[in-house]
C-alpha cells in the first residue's frame, strides 16, 4: 500500500489529560498499523471519539457530536466511541447510535486495529473488560504536543469518593514500573521535549511494589534533559514527608501543585468520602508551602453536593480565601448513575438555581483572589517555556514554572524554547510579558 492510499484515522478527545494521553496511544497504534492521521472527521476512514464520563454535560456533548457527524462523515467510515463514557455505557451506545460500530473502554486499545478492521467488514463490537496488567508499555504514542509530554504512571483509582465515576470507568489502581517510566522519559527528551507531566488519578499514591512516588520524582527528575517536571492529580492524603522532600529537593519539580479540595466544609467532605477534613487539607497545604516557599496552588471545587447547606458553602468560600489559590476549576455537582451520591435522600438534592448561584459566587471569589495576587506580581521577571501560538495573532503563549500563563510577542520558531520575561500586565488570570532574555532548549522534534 502506498503512502497516498493508506486509510486515515481521526481522533477527537474529551476530558482530562489522561484521555489526551490515551488518544496519543491509540493514534500511535493506528499509525503503526498502517493508518495516517486525518486532521478532520469529514473524510476520515475511521473516526474515534475518546470520551469523558465525569459529568453528564461531557456525555451530552459526545451524544450531540455523534449526531453532527452522522450526516457529514464518509458513507463507509467506521465510527468508534472510546474512553470512560464507552466503559460506562457499553452496548447502550450501539443501541442508541446505529452508525457507531465500536465501543472500547480504556483497557481495550490493544485490540483497536483488529476491531476496526472487523468493523469495516460490518462487525460491530464492544470491548469494556478491565485488564489490571495493561499499561501499553510497547505502544509508541503519537504525541499531539511537541513541547511537553503527558506520561501516565498509574491507571484506575481505589478511593471511591461518593460522587466519582472513575473507579467504575477505569477500574482499581495499578502503577507502572519505575524503570518503564524512566525509559519513556528518556525517549521524550530524545524527541526534543524538556517538560514531563506525570499522570494518575491519585498520582502521589503511586507504587510499583518497590518504589513510591518520591522515588519516581527523583528518578524522572534525574533524567538528563528534563528541565520541568509536573504531576496531576494528587490526593491530599498521599503527600508523605518523603514525597514532599523529593519535591523540594528535585530541581526539575515545578513550584506548582494542583491539589483538589472539592469542598471547604468538613461535613461535606465526609459525605463526599474524601477522607480528610478541612483542617487536614489546610495542614497538607502548610506542609507543602513550608517545604517549597512560594508554591503556587490550584484546585478543584464542587458546589451543590447533596445536603450542602449555605453554611457549608460559606466554609468553602472562606477556605478559598485562606489558602489563596492561584486558580480553581469549579463545577456544579453532577449526579452519575452508579455512584453512592445518587442514593442519598432526595430531600438532600440542591436545586440547579441554588447550585448555579453558589457557583457564580465561588467563581467571583476565586477570580478576585487571583487578580489581587497577579497584580502584585507585575514587574517580576520569570522563566517561561514557550508552548504555542496564542489565540491573538502574532503572539505566543508561554508558561512559568509556577503555572502562570504569559502572552508574549514572538515568532513561531520560539515555540519549545525558554525565555526570561518581565510581567507587564494582567487580565486577572493571564499575564502579558516582554522578553528580556532568551535561551534555546533542546532541538524540537520534526
Amino acid at each position: 500500500m502506498t503512502e497516498s492510499t493508506r486509510p486515515t484515522v481521526y481522533i477527537e478527545t474529551y476530558g482530562c489529560q489522561m484521555n489526551v494521553s490515551d488518544s496519543e496511544l491509540m493514534l500511535g497504534k493506528m499509525v503503526a498499523s498502517g493508518y495516517d492521521e486525518a486532521d478532520a472527521p469529514d473524510n476520515a476512514d475511521v473516526i474515534l471519539l475518546n470520551t469523558c464520563a465525569i459529568r453528564d454535560h461531557a456525555e451530552q456533548r459526545v451524544i450531540g457530536r455523534l449526531g453532527e457527524m452522522k450526516s457529514k462523515m464518509k458513507k463507509d467510515a467506521v465510527v468508534g466511541v472510546t474512553g470512560c463514557m464507552a466503559q460506562r455505557l457499553g452496548p447502550q451506545i450501539l443501541k442508541r447510535a446505529k452508525h457507531v460500530s465500536l465501543v472500547i473502554g480504556p483497557d481495550g486499545y490493544r485490540s483497536l486495529p483488529l476491531l476496526v478492521e472487523n468493523a469495516r467488514r460490518g462487525v460491530r463490537a464492544t470491548a469494556t473488560d478491565f485488564d489490571l496488567e495493561e499499561h501499553y508499555e510497547d505502544f509508541k504514542p503519537r504525541r499531539f504536543d511537541k513541547v511537553k509530554a503527558w506520561v501516565p504512571v498509574q491507571r484506575g483509582c481505589d478511593y471511591r469518593c461518593t460522587y466519582c465515576i472513575v473507579p467504575t470507568t477505569r477500574g482499581p489502581e495499578r502503577s507502572r514500573q519505575l524503570d518503564e517510566v524512566v525509559r519513556e522519559t528518556r525517549e521524550i527528551v530524545a524527541e526534543g521535549m524538556s517538560e514531563v507531566v506525570l499522570l494518575g488519578q491519585t498520582v502521589n499514591s503511586y507504587t510499583d511494589g518497590i518504589h513510591d512516588f518520591a522515588d519516581l520524582l527523583r528518578a524522572v527528575g534525574a533524567v538528563d534533559g528534563v528541565k520541568r517536571l509536573r504531576f496531576t492529580s494528587p490526593h491530599p492524603n498521599d503527600f508523605s514527608d518523603c514525597v514532599i522532600a523529593a519535591m523540594a529537593e528535585t530541581e526539575a519539580v515545578c513550584e506548582h501543585v494542583h491539589l483538589p479540595m472539592q469542598s471547604g466544609s468538613s461535613r461535606t467532605l465526609r459525605r463526599m468520602l474524601r477522607r480528610y477534613s478541612r483542617e487536614g487539607y489546610f495542614e497538607c497545604v502548610d506542609r507543602l508551602r513550608t517545604a517549597m516557599p512560594g508554591l503556587a496552588m490550584t484546585t478543584d471545587i464542587i458546589v451543590g453536593f447533596p445536603g450542602e447547606t449555605e453554611e457549608d458553602f460559606l466554609e468553602t468560600l472562606s477556605a478559598v480565601r485562606e489558602v489563596g489559590f492561584d486558580d480553581a476549576y469549579t463545577f456544579k455537582f453532577s449526579a452519575r448513575e452508579g455512584t453512592p451520591a445518587t442514593r442519598m435522600p432526595e430531600s438532600d438534592t440542591i436545586s440547579d438555581e441554588v447550585a448555579s448561584e453558589r457557583l457564580a459566587r465561588l467563581i467571583d471569589t476565586v477570580r478576585s483572589g487571583t487578580r489581587e495576587r497577579n497584580l502584585g506580581a507585575l514587574g517580576e521577571r520569570r522563566e517561561v517555556l514557550i508552548e504555542k501560538q496564542a489565540r491573538r495573532g502574532g503572539l505566543l503563549q508561554a508558561r512559568t514554572r509556577d503555572f502562570k500563563t504569559v502572552i508574549i510577542p514572538g515568532e513561531i520558531d520560539m515555540i519549545g524554547t525558554y525565555a526570561t520575561v518581565e510581567l507587564t500586565g494582567t487580565t486577572g488570570s493571564t499575564f502579558t510579558g516582554a522578553v528580556v532574555r532568551e535561551r534555546v532548549s533542546l532541538p524540537m522534534a520534526v
